[in-house]
Order: C-alpha cells, then structure tokens, then sequence
C-alpha cells in the first residue's frame, strides 16, 4: 500500500479519525512556519488562521473598492445635480467642465457637437466642424473607449499643449443615452499615461456619458 491508497482510503471512509480519534494526537507534521512539528490539530489550526488573514486582506480591499466607488458616486450625483440647473449650452458647458476638471480631477476635457441646432451658440467651441472618421468612430463604439491618446485624432481639440496629452477617454453623446443616435463627443484626456487605460472600468464614464448628453440636447435640440 502506498501513499496514494491511503489518502484513497481516507478520502473514501471520512469517519475513519472518528473511529480512531486516539490516533489524531500521536499524528505529527512539519510545520510551515518552522522547523519543529506539529500535532495534527495545530497544523489545522495555523491553516485556517493563515485563511483568515487571506479573507481579511481580501474584505478589505472590498471594503477599499466599496469606499472609492461612493466617493465616485457623489461626484456623479454633484454633476447631475449642477446639469439639471443649466438652462443653456454655455451653463451646461460650464458644469461639465467644472465638475469634471475639478472634483474628478481631469486635466483636459472638450464637447463636440453636431447633427443638433446650434441656433445662436453656432459660434461656439463645441459646434467646431468634427471630421467623419471621427463621427463614425464616436456612432460605432458601444461602451466609452479609453487607452491611448497619440492615436486618437481627439487629441487635436486640445491644441499645442507643453506637456502632451498620453492618455483618454472617448464618450460617445447619445440621444436616450446608448441605444440612440450619436450627435456628440465628451473626451476627457490627461498627461498621466496610465489615467485611462484600456481594461478600466466604464460604468460611471457611461453614467456621465448619459447625462451629459440628456443636458445638452435639452438646451441645443
């Protein structure tokens, strides 16, 4: 009999240590915390503890996760609320860009804007003349690009920059948010290479997404 047949046997007759209790405390093994051996019971005992350390480390870093993601949500809830009070392009403007360059901390952001009436603010920044690739690009993704900023034509809106943008995110502008038709760009860029990256999560970019482009439609329609 070897070792296989034995843990077979075990593993097949799992009241064998409760018939044979006597034999647990004679039952010796090396202990992975140093050289000295242990009963069976310790060994157990030091096992579970090392689980418990693994399963606090892990709460933690959820609890981390959770912390990070309230924070996110009321800068979220701030935007709306802000978005919700402007009564024109220039004031929804204004929000997005405060909100976004403030609370949330990016450095670059810029609108673009067409296939809406501009009406009087046809003069402004963000009725530009997009070119199609991008208006194609912008109809065609399902879910906010973010990665890379020196491929993306996007990069231009922001002009001669010191220290150049590497690094963005694409927010395609929707009529009833994702399933309608795209009239729009939000693109938020930074110097820091690894702000947006292509694995991110893009739930509350869409949330913004949605909620910039329910503001904007209202004031340019």
């Amino acid at each position: 009999m070897n070792a296989d047949d034995v843990a077979n046997y075990l593993h097949e007759n799992p009241d064998f240590f409760i018939d044979h209790a006597e034999l647990l405390a004679e039952m010796k093994f090396s202990n992975t915390h140093g050289a000295s051996a242990v009963s069976l019971v310790e060994r157990q005992v030091g096992v579970l503890r090392d689980k418990v350390k693994l399963l606090e480390g892990k709460l933690g870093e959820l609890i981390g996760f959770g912390e990070e993601n309230d924070v996110i949500a009321e800068k979220a809830h701030r935007l709306a609320v802000d978005l919700q009070g402007a009564t024109s392009l220039s004031r929804v403007v204004g929000a997005l860009y405060t909100n976004l360059s403030g609370a949330f901390a990016v450095p670059c952001v810029a609108v673009r804007l067409w296939g809406v009436a501009s009406g009087d603010a046809e003069t402004a920044e963000e009725f530009q003349p997009v070119s199609d690739a991008i208006k194609l690009v912008a109809g065609s993704i399902q879910h906010p690009y973010c990665g890379p900023a020196d491929s993306q034509e996007t990069v231009l809106w922001f002009g001669e920059r010191e220290t150049p943008v590497r690094s963005m995110a694409q927010i395609p502008l929707r009529e009833q948010g994702f399933g309608g038709a795209c009239f729009g760009m939000l693109v938020l860029a930074s110097e820091d290479a690894h702000r947006f990256y292509p694995d991110m999560g893009t739930l509350y970019l869409s949330r913004i997404g949605d909620l910039a482009g329910a503001a904007l439609l209202r004031v340019v329609g």
